[in-house]
């Protein structure tokens, strides 16, 4: 009998073997969360404040520095521009961060892009604009650009050994740790960086000035810097509003903020404002759409129309003003409610040897001329050394002279070439450099004439040599050298202010000028689709039939005043706050505002009650078809913010049933649906509900129910017709309530 083929089984999964095992398979390895932050976190957030967020003291930030280095050795300091794209592609040799982000580097460092008071990059093509959020850059390949002028001072002395260098990232080549600026770029230029836990916020001043307070604070330690510093200058200009207090703490303590307004003029023939400078905090859009939030609610009504006219010219923003306004009060208004006035913060942190520190204006000069001071002694060094050499090898040409025909007689009897220089030491008595030096000269250059040229050097030198040593040993020399740098840069490189200072306030810029909304009776109206009308009793007596959307039907109406308070209830438990003001005045013959658009309320979102208040008293009460009864404070809607939108304004835990707004304590009727044709009615005096703070509260339960019982709808009690109120009044909750008889039924009264 043949043997039964057994069927092999193969395993779902690979099986490693029987004398495999996997070391700790199914343990929880527990790591004190100590060791994650060191090993981990530490490592990156040191890597981002050191190599990245934060300028240094030569005022430049990683990325800066390589791009600017790239440019410098692409020769694009004294050649012609070249694509943007091979300056992003060269980059990438020392930055291999992406070429968008090198690119947008460049852009920022471009004069055209208007985004630094001393630019370092001569920009050619649709390079954008700092003020604005909208007019985007052009792609890499299609603009050009190089390095401008002042760069000069920026690598000057960079192959006179001023700064170290260091490997690139991959170890090909080298890039300099800092650049040996002649001028304090750090104060020169805006500066922005946000670290890990810390951040940096510098602001720039007028170069001429800066120059100046430096020279200032190397001559006198204790200068009053306030009195050549007056305050910072940006590129975009604007008004800077003076606070001696607030400039006294930037210039000491690197801290502070700086009130920029912007600069405008009132065209009295086109009856229109023209802004040509904004504080460099804001772009014009951002102004543009704050402008327009404020006449849409109804706070600006002077404006008629605005535009942007920006040109190749610069800036204008234009407002056109209604007939018979008042700029001035106008743009009062603006500088309070809009970006048109803004303030710089000032967070002076940055680099110095490696640690972040936070330094003034004061302490940050101080510290550069530190830097710029070793700079100059190692330029001044690497100078000597190179004098001295070629004095050295000038002294052997020199010992030659007396006898250029033995020289020439060494050289021809040498049997072996590697024997001449060790014959000309022997036989002139110089070193082997010197030697060596010699040896190198052409044939046609051993006669006298020329060797009697190069040593005429040698008392030149010699006299060049004593002064760098004496430089070296004097620092009031290295001082004035840096001083005269300085002037020089002052004087070749140096601006007018392109900010003015308001030294003087005039009284109405310190307390906030608000128009006065005029406050007269008006009737409100509330339709159930989520119309709104506000009509003055004048209008309301001439008018006839309310107009309304077919099956729409008011559902709420009071009388009130212009300055009422408003708060729309909506379907996503959200509250939206407005004035009656912000609605215009309208007639019963027109179908009023729709409030969700007016408002601006999300997809899908719609009004559902309207609570009227002048002061915020009384409550709110949201039943729900659960039982329950939430009763909040109205109270607690008030800002002091004056938020237009309030989140968690009821519970969404459970279906709404009814909303009511209640002055004072009244007696209410809840009707409950508790079967097919069944009701029940349940009359309760409001106090007899608690009382809840927190707006989302779930609330109480108010109603026993029954399975698949309702509250169906809730009203005051007033009005109802009942042949025995108290068959349906409880004096305790929660409570179930009666049902409603077939006489106590009336049209008012259906579910």
């Amino acid at each position: 009998m043949a043997k039964r083929r057994e069927k092999k089984v193969i395993p779902a999964r690979p099986q490693l073997g029987d004398n495999v095992e996997i070391l700790s398979a199914g343990e929880v390895i527990e790591t004190p969360i100590t060791d994650t932050l060191e090993t981990n976190y530490m490592p990156y957030a040191m890597s981002v404040i050191v190599s990245r967020a934060l300028p240094e003291i030569d005022g430049f930030k990683p990325a800066h520095r390589k791009l600017l280095y790239t440019m410098y050795g692409m020769g694009l300091l004294k050649g012609g521009r070249t694509k943007s794209a091979n300056i992003v592609g060269a980059t990438m040799r020392l930055n291999p961060h992406g070429d968008a982000a090198i690119y947008d580097t460049m852009v920022r460092m471009g004069r055209s892009n208007e985004s630094l008071l001393v630019p370092y990059v001569d920009s050619k093509g649709n390079f954008g604009k700092a003020y604005s959020r909208d007019m985007a850059y052009a792609a890499a390949r299609y603009t050009e650009a190089k390095l401008e002028p002042v760069c000069e001072e920026i690598f000057g002395d960079i192959d006179k050994d001023t700064v170290d260098f260091v490997a690139n990232y991959d170890g090909t080549t080298t890039e300099p740790t800092l650049l040996p600026v002649t001028f304090p770029t750090i104060l020169a230029n805006n500066t922005l960086g946000i670290a890990v836990g810390m951040a940096s916020n510098i602001c720039s001043f007028n170069l001429t000035e800066l120059c100046n307070a430096t020279i200032a604070l190397m001559k006198d330690p204790d200068a009053d810097l306030m009195q050549i510093l007056p305050a910072p200058d940006f590129v975009g200009g604007g008004t800077i509003l003076y606070d001696a207090a607030e400039m006294r703490n930037v210039l000491e303590n690197g801290r502070g903020s700086v009130r920029v307004r912007a600069v405008w003029q009132y065209d009295k023939t086109n009856n229109c404002i023209d802004i040509t400078r904004i504080p460099p905090t804001t772009t014009v859009e951002a102004v543009m759409d704050k402008i327009t939030e404020l006449v849409k609610a109804g706070k600006i009504r002077e404006i008629s129309d605005m535009r942007d006219e920006t040109d190749l010219n610069g800036l204008k923003l234009t407002i056109d003003l209604k007939r018979g306004q008042d700029p001035d009060k106008l743009m009062a208004r603006l500088f309070k409610a809009t970006p048109l006035e803004d303030s710089f913060a000032c967070n002076f942190n940055l680099l110095i040897g490696g640690q972040p520190r936070v330094l003034g204006v004061r302490g940050i000069l101080t510290e550069w001329i530190a830097f710029r001071t070793e700079c100059v002694r190692r330029r001044t060094y690497h100078d000597l050394q190179g004098k001295q050499k070629r004095l050295h090898l000038l002294r052997g040409l020199e010992a030659i002279l007396l006898d250029i025909d033995k020289a020439i007689r060494i050289v021809r009897e040498t049997a072996e070439e590697a024997e001449v220089v060790p014959n000309l030491m022997i036989g002139f008595g110089i070193d082997e450099v010197q030697a060596e030096y010699v040896a190198e000269i052409k044939l046609r250059h051993l006669n006298r004439e020329y060797i009697l040229k190069r040593t005429d050097e040698i008392e030149a030198l010699e006299k060049e040599i004593a002064d760098l040593e004496d430089i070296l040993s004097r620092p009031a020399r290295v001082r004035r050298i840096i001083m005269e740098e300085l002037g020089a840069v002052a004087k070749k490189y140096g601006k007018p202010r392109r900010c003015e200072i308001l030294y003087d306030l005039p009284d109405d810029t310190a307390d906030e000028v608000e128009a006065e909304t005029p406050d007269y009776p008006v009737h409100l109206f509330f339709t159930k689709e989520g119309y709104f009308k506000k009509i003055t009793p004048q209008s309301l007596r001439m008018s006839g039939e309310q107009k309304l959307k077919d099956g729409d039907e008011i559902a709420y109406t009071c009388e009130a005043t212009n300055n009422t308070e408003l708060l729309f209830f909506t379907n996503h438990a959200q509250v939206y706050k407005t004035r009656a003001a912000e609605f215009g005045d309208t007639k019963a013959s027109v179908l009023g505002d729709y409030v969700a658009t007016t408002l601006g309320m999300e997809d899908g979102e719609f009004p559902l009650f309207m609570a009227v208040t002048a002061d915020y008293s009384g409550h709110m009460l949201f039943f729900f078809q659960n039982g329950k009864c939430a009763k909040v404070p109205l109270a607690s809607y008030q800002t002091k913010q004056n938020r237009r939108k309030l989140l968690k304004a009821y519970s969404d835990k459970a279906e709404l049933a009814a909303m009511l707004q209640m002055g004072e304590e009244a007696e209410l009727a809840i009707f409950i649906a508790a079967g097919p044709a069944t009701t029940r009615l349940l009359l309760v005096g409001s106090a007899l509900i608690p009382e809840k703070t927190t707006r989302d509260t779930a609330g109480v339960n108010v109603v026993n129910l029954k399975k698949n019982a309702r509250i169906a709808k809730v009203r005051p009690a007033a009005g109802l017709e009942l042949a025995d109120e108290h068959r349906y009044r409880v004096r305790t909750l929660p409570a179930a309530g009666a049902l409603l008889k077939q006489s106590d039924a009336a049209e008012q009264m259906s579910l």
